[in-house]
């Protein structure tokens, strides 16, 4: 027994209208990101100390605590408040031994705020030259990998399939960015852009593409049996016969995704966090935006063709 029952939802024929909607709410997002100061890069690729501590008693403002930064002299530290009350994330530009910047940083905000007891709760740092590299073979990374899949899609159905996956692919990432950024100026998780959120933009694509397969296997298979149907036609059937796949595999996956963002603690929560956002998108996209591109791209394919004849013809 299905859970979904068999639906015949009209997915293709708003599609100008979702793509275009999806174009201005990434195009807002992108200002949105300008206008409150760009992305927060974590030290993975800015370099420097970061340390991270807890006031217990919560008795201290950030106010209070950059002024006692200051005074310690670390004047030009970022601080930052993020997760439960009381903990602020601090980075430096120095680079020596984080347990020695620490240990330094936690006495002087101890001996500032004596009647309440500040917790070391971890420290770090990257030197330049590394956070250089790591953003360079980041970028690689995530380069490869839309080569790869794109060259897989092309492969297992047409290269059509294959630039749809990309354009699509663009599409959740580039959100799944936006909304990371915009959510980490809220303070109330800790969204940098680290080497864990390119382990979930990374996730995210994997997902996505075998989302996606999904559809287009369908769509092949119905090309098939479904021969003088036209393509938007086929296209729209074959999502409704894997929507009910999509619904419950996804909600299956987000369901364990929250779980890991309230409860996975920080290391965890903000990788969970862009994964969720991640996934809907996705199951947006492969919905929306693939299965559209391949109607936009095979209408374009066949009015050229019957241009070249109409004019081949009149030549005649």
């Amino acid at each position: 027994m299905d859970l979904i029952k068999k639906t015949n939802i009209d997915f293709v024929s708003k599609r100008n209208t979702y793509f275009m909607a999806t174009l201005i709410a990434l195009a807002v997002g992108v200002v949105a990101i300008f206008a409150v100061g760009g992305p927060d890069f974590g030290i993975d690729f800015s370099g420097g100390t970061q340390v991270t501590v807890k006031f217990q008693q919560n008795s201290a403002t950030t106010d209070q605590v950059r002024d006692a930064l200051g005074k310690a002299g670390y004047a030009g530290a970022e601080l930052k408040s993020f997760g439960s009350e009381g903990e602020y994330l601090i980075r430096i530009g120095a680079t020596g031994k984080a347990s020695e910047v620490s240990q330094t940083i936690v006495t002087s905000l101890q001996e500032t705020f004596k009647n309440d007891t500040v917790e070391l709760l971890g420290a770090d740092n990257v030197e330049k030259k590394i956070s250089s590299e790591l953003a360079w073979d980041s970028l690689l990374a995530l380069v490869v990998a839309f080569v790869a899949m794109l060259l897989y899609i092309a492969f297992r159905f047409e290269f059509v399939f294959g630039l749809g996956s990309i354009v699509a692919l663009l599409f959740d990432l580039a959100l799944a960015f936006v909304i990371s950024v915009l959510f980490n100026k809220t303070g109330l998780l800790n969204l940098e852009i680290s080497i864990n959120s390119i382990a979930a933009y990374l996730t995210i694509l994997g997902y996505s593409i075998n989302d996606k397969v999904v559809v287009f296997d369908r769509i092949r298979e119905n090309r098939e049996k479904h021969k003088g149907m036209g393509m938007a036609d086929v296209i729209n059937l074959s999502i409704n016969e894997t929507l009910s796949r999509t619904l419950i595999t996804g909600v299956s996956v987000l369901g364990a995704l929250l779980v890991l963002v309230f409860f996975g603690g920080d290391v965890l929560e903000g990788f969970a966090f862009t994964m969720f956002i991640g996934i809907v998108i996705g199951t947006f996209t492969s919905i929306y935006i693939a299965a559209s591109f391949v109607i936009w791209y095979t209408d374009r394919v066949r009015h050229k063709r019957i241009g070249t004849v109409h004019t081949t013809g009149s030549n005649a």
